[in-house]
């Protein structure tokens, strides 16, 4: 069964070079086969509350991978780039 993780920007980057050094590290990091990149910062519309700074949605078949990716030893180099970067939660959701 499908499972998408959501990261969600909570508010704007504040640390430009720290995300640029998140970006460096995954573009060096092997891609997982596993992974769909269905979004990436796309244009928001807003229907209940306030939406997010910025959104990203990765599709992987299952939660087993989904978490075998954020967990992986190349995600986790560049993890604390992103978190210095700006405020994010990230989460996996169970498809159908």
């Amino acid at each position: 069964m499908a499972a998408y993780v959501i990261f969600l920007r909570e508010s704007p980057i504040r640390d430009p070079a720290a995300l640029s050094a998140y970006v460096d590290v995954i573009q060096e990091s092997p891609r997982d086969p596993n992974m769909k990149l269905l979004v990436l910062y796309g244009a928001q519309h807003e229907l209940e509350g306030k939406a997010p700074d910025g959104a990203v949605v990765l599709e992987f078949p299952t939660v087993e991978a989904a978490k075998a990716w954020y967990n992986s030893p190349g995600y986790q180099k560049a993890l604390p780039h992103r978190k210095k970067a700006a405020d994010y939660r990230g989460f996996i959701v169970q498809g159908m």
